[in-house]
């Protein structure tokens, strides 16, 4: 047996060595100016990938190539830490959990140019490096454009404005650090941990670092895009469980009727079975529910039936229709101005053919909420179980909790909105969604 160790297998081990040893100094260089990210750089995952030629993000992992980190190092030796700074941010940001996107090409820029815009801001002597002052006019054009920069508030606006290959090509070149091809296929299934740890992970970085007072104002990028990605979305299909209730439905119960005995009988006494069939069973299902429609100018009336017809459709492919609804959808601004019942879906499809808004005033949650007490009093439903209702969140809300649940949905995040009561749900719903 030949025990002899191949010069090229034992050189790139050597190289391998010097680059663990890398990322070993520039973890502690981050470390040592931002401590409250410990938790977060032991969760991210280093794997050396060698002849990868450069570096790719998965998730909880970043791999890279022992060659391509070394001569990173060799250019400008604060680059290594740069480089693991950016990909620690796309984790605790949540950008490679997104699901699937219309446009990866420009969620990848936009996550990329949201990262490097926290780090410029941050001011941070061990991760700046020559290359900024190429970037730094880029993102100040961004900032007067767009404002605070996100990735989700970027992507946004790319997707407004159209950029050109040779555009996109410019933004890579100054923002880029790792490839995220990754993010978008199936997981490799090395060291992963879940999306929800990272958020605990966001969260606990969050409330970490209002205690850091070292950064001042300089870390208040950090922190918002922090809050931005560790916040709670709920899921509005998930949400509307709410409203169901329990009904009978003349459908044959298959976890109460027993098949022996009625087969056994069918062919023993001439055809009559032992037990006849229950014809029905309850189902939770929905009948009694509210829409309010903010007509406050907030929203186009495209987009508002666009909302009514996801909300149904939505409900009608998880069955969670009775064969009659009670619906109630009422518009609103500081006051009520209509109230259209729906009883089933083609009077849902003849309305909204029909359907205008009314309104345009300021915005008052609470006639909505009187006007439903009221319809509740005249037993307008058998059973009230919820409200959903649409705006742009600027108006006065209720303090007081009504008697059936509630779900302020709205269209696209918005940091400038109040938070609606505690008592409510919140769903932030992308107009992408609606189209």
């Amino acid at each position: 047996m030949n025990d002899t160790v191949n010069p090229s297998e034992e050189y790139i081990r050597e190289l391998d060595s010097l680059a663990g040893k890398v990322l070993e100094l520039a973890r502690d260089e981050i470390l040592m100016s931002f401590r409250f990210l410990d938790r977060s750089l032991m969760e991210l995952k280093t794997v050396s990938k060698p002849g990868l030629g450069g570096i790719a993000s998965a998730e909880s992992v970043m791999y890279y190539d022992p060659v391509y980190l070394l001569k990173c190092s060799q250019r400008d030796f604060k680059l290594p830490a740069r480089i693991l700074f950016h990909v620690l941010l796309h984790h605790i940001f949540a950008h490679p959990f997104t699901g699937k996107r219309t446009d990866a090409v420009l969620w990848d820029l936009s996550c990329d140019i949201a990262a490097e815009s926290v780090i410029a801001e941050l001011h941070e002597p061990c991760l700046t490096i020559d290359d900024d002052l190429r970037s730094a006019g880029m993102l100040r054009v961004l900032r007067e454009d767009i404002g605070p920069l996100s990735a989700e508030k970027i992507y946004k606006y790319f997707r407004k404005n159209p950029l050109t290959p040779s555009r996109v090509l410019e933004y890579e070149r100054a923002f880029k650090r790792d490839e995220h091809d990754l993010w978008h296929s199936s997981s490799e299934g090395e060291l992963v941990i879940s999306e929800e740890e990272w958020k605990k992970i966001a969260r606990q970085v969050l409330a970490e670092i209002k205690n850091f007072s070292e950064k001042g104002s300089a870390a208040e990028s950090l922190e918002r895009n922090l809050s931005e990605g560790a916040e709670v979305k709920y899921d509005y299909a998930k949400l509307l469980e709410h409203f169901v209730v329990m009904g009978e439905q003349l459908r044959l119960s298959d976890d109460e009727f027993d098949y022996i005995y009625y087969t056994y009988g069918l062919e023993n006494y001439n055809g009559m079975p032992f037990i006849e069939p229950l014809e029905y069973r309850d189902e939770k299902r929905i009948r009694d529910f509210v829409i309010a429609i903010d007509t406050s100018a907030s929203c186009s009336g495209e987009t508002v039936r666009k909302f009514i017809r996801h909300t149904f459709d939505l409900l009608k492919r998880n069955e969670s229709f009775f064969r009659k609804v009670n619906v109630h959808i009422i518009q609103c601004d500081s006051e009520v101005k209509s109230d259209e019942k729906i009883t089933d879906t083609s009077e849902l499809d003849r309305y909204l053919s029909e359907m205008k808004l009314y309104g345009g005033g300021a915005t008052d949650f609470r006639p909505v909420f009187s006007y439903v007490d009221d319809l509740n009093e005249k037993r307008e439903f058998d059973n009230l179980k919820g409200m959903i209702y649409f705006t742009d969140g600027y108006g006065i809300y209720p303090e007081k909790k009504p008697d059936f649940d509630v779900i302020f949905a709205f269209l696209n995040d918005d940091p400038g909105r109040l938070s609606p009561p505690a008592w409510s749900m919140k769903a932030v719903i992308e107009e992408e969604a609606l189209n």
